[in-house]
């Protein structure tokens, strides 16, 4: 008997990712990954629209999406495709999802902040080892969300209005970057983190695990360093240093350092950076999931019942 398939697409500010799997010993198996920078947060112009040439860039993308789904003879009633910050705030997100349902075969779910994070921890609880109280940030390109949790209880969840692709826009616009540049981003993320950071370190938390790709860029330069796995405050400040001695903006010095994630690279370690700071974060590892995760991982028990 053939499996059945089904995919969770995510359509994120920086990156718009799909996962086909079937389900195996109650768990999804995923068969195919596929993932494209389509960076949609670049387009939020001032007047609140999404500029054309980046609506065109996110419909390219769903198109071959769609060639895919087809191509693993996913049934539409199995698609899961969940939209976050940028779709939920420029004012012609209408336009965007009428144009790329003829393009995948099914709707789009613009989801709010609070259930982006609920999804997130699922996500990670499904496919990261440990336990204890742990906190879960993920860096999106828009938004960041906050969650802390125990097991399967989410006891907090935050979403707030600051991100890889928009702090780049902001603060790392022109190059040679500065200490400035670092300083003055940490600081937009602190105030807009405001009342909630209270809340979090009232809670507190056994361990911290980081869901997004500023994290995982750091960690696969790490890893192509042969250095543990492990982010710290020194490591992102010997990176901040590094990028603020490169000598141009595509940061070709930097050993490790994929380049399709130089756009928002520097944005992401000041961030960082500043949740270290500010949370007093000592270490932080890698989650080995996240929203698309958790979208594949209710697709899954919805099929099942």
């Amino acid at each position: 008997m053939r499996k059945t398939n089904y995919a969770a697409i995510t359509l994120g500010s920086n990156s718009f990712n799909m996962l086909v799997a079937h389900t195996e010993g109650h768990r999804p198996k995923i068969i195919a990954k596929y993932k494209r920078k389509v960076r949609l947060a670049e387009g939020m112009g001032e007047d609140g629209r999404l500029q054309q040439s980046v609506m065109e860039r996110g419909l390219d993308c769903l198109a071959m999406f769609g060639r895919m789904l087809d191509h693993h003879k996913v049934d539409r009633r199995n698609v899961a495709v969940i939209a976050t910050a940028t779709l939920r705030s420029v004012s012609n997100a209408d336009e965007f999802s009428e144009r790329a349902v003829p393009l995948l075969g099914c709707p789009i779910e613009v989801i709010s902040g609070m259930r982006e994070a609920e999804l997130i921890y699922q996500g990670m609880v499904a496919n990261t080892q440990g336990g204890g109280r742990r906190l879960v940030v993920d860096i999106g390109g828009a938004s960041t969300e906050f969650i802390v949790g125990e097991g399967m209880e989410v006891l907090f969840k935050a979403s707030v209005g600051f991100g890889c692709v928009t702090s780049s826009r902001q603060y790392f616009d022109s190059f040679p970057y500065s200490v400035k540049d670092f300083e003055d981003a940490a600081a937009d993320a602190i105030r807009i983190l405001g009342e909630k950071e209270q809340e979090l370190r009232r809670l507190g938390w056994n361990g911290v695990v980081g869901a997004s790709g500023s994290v995982q860029s750091v960690m696969e330069l790490l890893a192509h360093r042969e250095l543990p796995q492990i982010i710290t405050k020194e490591v992102l400040l010997s990176i901040r240093d590094e990028i603020l001695t490169q000598a141009d903006a595509r940061l070709t010095g930097i050993t490790g350092l994929n380049a399709e994630r130089v756009p928002t690279f520097a944005a992401g370690v000041a961030i960082l950076i500043a949740l270290f700071d500010q949370l007093h974060i000592d270490k932080l590892h890698l989650s080995g999931g996240a929203l698309r995760e958790g979208v594949l991982q209710q697709l899954a028990e919805n099929l099942s019942h």
